[in-house]
């Protein structure tokens, strides 16, 4: 597809193009070499050509808003909250708009800049916004439909490169690095306000919703490992004019919640939302974020609520305080994630028998019969076996068997009463969501991310995950409008 294409502001001449371009590619020539390829070519080529239409239409609509006087006065009061006490108009300034199909329009607007007290021609001292552009979420020099596809994109693919080129077929051609630039400013702006979210509700001026009223809520969470950039001081490498770093295993920490229905089936609703979330900043951070959501979410009117994770520290020490405190019903439980505990049984079996088949026999009997509720006879049947065992087995044995017996005297192992009750024994959600936001882009060989940018990377793949993009995009362009407040 072309680089730039010129917007011609003319609807009848954009049509005319479009019909006399497409013409060709509907004609039936030829049938006989027709194959999968050619058929393929021709669909690349009316989806090229229908792209430049629309962006030639967007364009229109483009120019009537920005020569509209009504739309400048409505830009004018809905970003009121964004002028500082210094600013004053200065007249009208050009800025180029890229709309789908690469079609680049240039529009004549209305220009807000910050007074100066010292007269200079410096152009920094005369940044401002254009308040059309800001109301619309356009300050970028990009439609919202192409920012916010740039940044599903630079987000959801397996690097910028592949992003560039998944959006150079669907008509948006830019480079590299402003693809980068884009995806980080508008994650950016989801971190920005869910910390805005995390202080009203340390204010206590967040309102509590009613989604989760009389639901069954699970809430799973987990840590996945990836590494960090940290930079070294001193100066940059002659050579490279970059600063040498060091590469850092973190381990950043996600959850997800979500509702299950009567049968234990999850529900993903634009009415029920899963909700998906999470920080490299430590489990303090997270625990933040996990309030304002439930809050939000109005976990306290939930009919049942679920807790389920690995046997990490920091969930059971910090998170059911966090839930009492947040009022939830009295039906709230805890599980040990079933399949991390069989692991834990696994190492012990394989500790305490000499042959593989013994293990595997005893591992499976007892494995039912954890899941039957029978958790007190399988820590019988391990002190039976630790009492004979010697050496460096018995050790390994001890340190596992006390794992089972911890979780068993915080009622943590009543997978009986989680089946009766169909919900969930294991944390499948949580891993899954691990593998995909974490595994699948931000762990792997040779990668190095600044904390900043995973944490950005973080947050946009856990509102794609959770198929709640668009709403998470609705909330980012809702954020340019700041009318005059009382």
């Amino acid at each position: 597809m072309e680089k730039n294409i010129c917007a011609t502001l003319d609807l009848s001449k954009s049509l005319s193009d479009f019909s006399s371009q497409v013409t060709k590619y509907l004609e039936l020539t030829n049938i006989t070499e027709w194959n999968g390829k050619i058929l393929k070519e021709r669909e690349e080529k009316i989806r090229e050509i229908a792209l430049i239409l629309a962006g030639q239409c967007i364009a229109i609509l483009l120019y009537n808003l920005s020569q509209s006087q009504s739309a400048n006065q409505t830009a004018m009061i809905q970003t009121r909250s964004w002028w500082d006490t210094t600013m004053q108009k200065h007249g009208y300034r050009k800025r180029q708009i890229l709309t789908v199909g690469n079609v680049l329009l240039t529009l004549k607007l209305p220009y807000m800049v910050i007074k100066n007290s010292t007269k200079t021609t410096n152009k920094m001292s005369l940044q401002g916004f254009y308040p059309l552009l800001k109301w619309l979420g356009m300050s970028e020099g990009l439609t919202p439909l192409v920012w916010s596809t740039v940044a599903q994109y630079g987000a959801i693919t397996s690097s910028f490169e592949a992003a560039c080129t998944t959006l150079t077929g669907w008509g948006i051609n830019l480079s590299l690095k402003r693809i980068e630039r884009l995806t980080y400013k508008f994650g950016q702006i989801g971190i920005n306000l869910r910390q805005s979210k995390i202080l009203n509700r340390q204010l206590g001026n967040l309102v509590e919703g009613n989604i989760l009223k009389a639901q069954r809520v699970v809430i799973a969470v987990d840590g996945g490992r990836s590494r960090i950039r940290i930079n070294k001081k001193g100066r940059k490498n002659s050579k490279t004019k970059r600063h040498g770093f060091i590469g850092k295993w973190v381990e950043p920490k996600l959850f997800t919640i979500y509702v299950v229905d009567e049968q234990g089936k999850k529900i993903n609703t634009s009415e029920i939302p899963i909700t998906n979330d999470g920080t490299y900043e430590g489990y303090k951070a997270l625990l933040e974020i996990l309030e304002a959501d439930l809050v939000g979410l109005g976990i306290s009117q939930a009919k049942q609520v679920l807790l389920i994770g690995d046997g990490a520290e920091w969930i059971w020490i910090h998170i059911p305080p966090l839930l009492t405190r947040l009022g939830c019903p009295v039906e709230t439980y805890q599980l040990f994630d079933f399949y991390h505990v069989t692991e834990n049984i696994k190492v012990f079996a394989d500790a305490a028998f000499n042959e593989e088949a013994q293990s595997k026999e005893w591992f499976v009997k007892v494995r039912k019969s954890l899941k039957k509720g029978k958790a007190k006879s399988l820590i019988s049947q391990m002190d039976e076996l630790i009492a004979v065992a010697t050496g460096e087995r018995c050790k390994i044995m001890v340190v596992k068997r006390n794992y089972i017996l911890d979780a068993y005297r915080k009622g943590r192992l009543n997978y009986d009463k989680a089946i009766n009750k169909k919900l969930p024994i294991g944390s499948g959600a949580i891993e899954s969501l691990i593998r995909q936001v974490v595994n699948l882009r931000i762990k792997g060989n040779s990668k190095f991310w600044l904390k900043e940018n995973a944490e950005i990377m973080l947050h946009l793949r856990c509102q794609w995950i959770a198929g709640s993009w668009d709403n998470f995009c609705g909330s980012i362009f809702n954020s340019f409008i700041k009318p005059e407040t009382a």
